[in-house]
């Protein structure tokens, strides 16, 4: 494990005397199950929206006319502005505050819901969605520091990072049923409208229990590097969902690519040379934060599409409704959460690099599994049993690659290195799914029957199985095998 920067000790010096002073003034410190909750609850609802409103997008399109492109633009007005946000999220609270970015981040998103939910025009919908992109990037990153900052490192901060990644599949799992239940039963809307009285329950136990903590040393935003990294990523994540409309080769995708590397470089070029930099360019010497990001950026674009094209399948070619679609999903997503949860029971004995390449390696079998795919399947074959071994080792490998890329990071930093994680495995899922939609698309030669379709799955679920093992190859490579130790690593 790479040594952590000398500045660490008055950073987590600093950290310690807010925590101090807030207990002063407010009691005793809360359990930490009930911090690990509450950050949880804000992580579920997070990644709950970039899934729920799939099965509600043709209702949408009914009632405020939205096009073809319109609709696209529900699902990615969010992930972009997730996505594009995200760094600055992690760093702003650094500077500022854990907790105060959890509350401002939950509250923009539960307003935006709001403004979502009631829209009655097609911009109104799509603006909604963007700010509350904005505030899923302010607030995402918060979850795991004040996580991490409540749960002392080793076997206690494992099982708390489990639940955190558990909750977080589980939320991404459970976006189809949640979405399909609530437009069946009462109606689009209720798929944003819903977060309302979630979003202010959670705000109301955040404001309760938990404790603030932010960065020491001088409060400044590097505004020239937020501008360009925030600009840099949101236009690559406009570029890669471009794909999916306009393929590779057309100037509306390489344009914005080609910016969004210009934009990229200049912010590393700033970043080299600023005495403040919003992203220190030395994190990336510490082995375990570069290794373990690389690592989510890969396994993001193997495994983020399994969700999308199985429930393709179920529907377009099984014939399930939106509900029956979701419902066969469940014991995959249950899968995801026992594989989160039974990994840091793996992690002292065999240490956290084996783990995460045994869980990726599982999840590539579950992927070439499905790839068998027939038109004419049962569920138990072609849905169930495949689709628990892809989301048990998915589980797996999420849980020691979290943790691999917080452990080595200095106290001031756990913000930004949130951010990075949550930013690596958004633009990673975003990129393997343009490519697997590629694939998909070309397997099926444009077809449209049950065997075409099933073809161009099948075709997808095997790329991302070729994926995965690239992904147990950069830990392999990168990350050296620690010496498990008693208490976790």
């Amino acid at each position: 494990m790479a040594q952590t920067p000398p500045d660490a000790a008055s950073e987590a010096a600093s950290d310690d005397a807010i925590r101090s002073r807030s207990r002063g003034r407010a009691g005793a410190a809360p359990p930490a199950w009930l911090v690990v909750a509450v950050a949880c609850a804000g992580q579920f609802l997070v990644v709950l929206d970039v899934s729920v409103v799939n099965v509600a997008l043709p209702s949408m399109r009914a009632d405020l006319g939205l096009s073809a492109s319109g609709l696209q633009w529900v699902v990615n007005a969010y992930s972009i502005a997730f996505a594009g946000f995200m760094l600055l999220g992690g760093r702003a609270g650094d500077l500022f505050g854990r907790k105060r970015m959890f509350l401002v981040g939950l509250g923009l998103f539960t307003l935006a819901s709001l403004a979502g939910g009631l829209a009655q025009e097609g911009w109104q919908l799509l603006a909604a969605r963007a700010v509350q992109g904005l505030g899923a990037a302010v607030l995402a990153p918060s979850t795991l520091t004040i996580l991490t900052s409540a749960v002392p490192e080793g076997a206690a901060r494992a099982r708390a990072i489990a639940t955190w990644t558990a909750v977080g599949a589980g939320g991404g799992a459970a976006g189809g049923l949640v979405g399909g239940v609530l437009t069946e039963g009462l109606n689009w809307r209720w798929v944003l409208l819903i977060n309302v009285p979630l979003g202010a329950v959670v705000l109301a136990a955040a404001a309760r229990w938990i404790r603030e903590s932010r960065a020491g040393g001088e409060r400044r935003l590097d505004l020239p590097g937020a501008v360009l990294v925030t600009a840099g990523t949101a236009v690559l994540a406009y570029g890669i969902v471009q794909t999916e409309e306009q393929g590779w080769g057309d100037a509306a995708t390489l344009v914005p690519l080609g910016v969004a590397l210009v934009l990229i470089a200049a912010f590393l070029a700033v970043e080299a040379r600023t005495r403040l930099p919003l992203m220190p360019l030395s994190l990336f010497k510490v082995r375990s934060v570069a290794v373990a990001n690389a690592a989510m950026f890969v396994c993001g674009m193997g495994s983020f599409a399994m969700w999308f094209f199985m429930t393709l399948y179920a529907q377009n070619v099984l014939g399930y409704t939106p509900i029956e679609a979701g419902l066969a999903l469940v014991p995959s997503s249950l899968a995801v959460v026992i594989g989160s949860k039974f990994a840091p029971r793996l992690m002292p004995r065999f240490g956290a690099r084996n783990v995460a390449v045994a869980g990726v390696l599982i999840t590539s079998a579950g992927f070439l599994w499905q790839s068998t795919m027939s038109a004419d399947g049962d569920y138990v074959t072609t849905i169930m049993l495949p689709g628990i071994v892809m989301m048990a080792g998915a589980g797996c490998a999420m849980t020691p690659l979290a943790s691999l890329a917080t452990s080595g990071a200095a106290p001031g930093d756990a913000g930004l290195v949130s951010g990075l994680v949550n930013t690596s495995r958004t633009l990673g899922g975003a990129l393997g799914l343009a490519i697997l939609s590629t694939v998909a698309t070309s397997r099926s030669a444009g077809a449209v029957d049950p065997v075409a379709l099933t073809r161009g799955y099948a075709g997808a679920f095997a790329t991302g199985a070729g994926i995965l093992v690239v992904a147990a190859a950069v830990l392999l490579a990168g990350m050296r095998a620690a010496k498990p130790e008693p208490g976790g690593e």
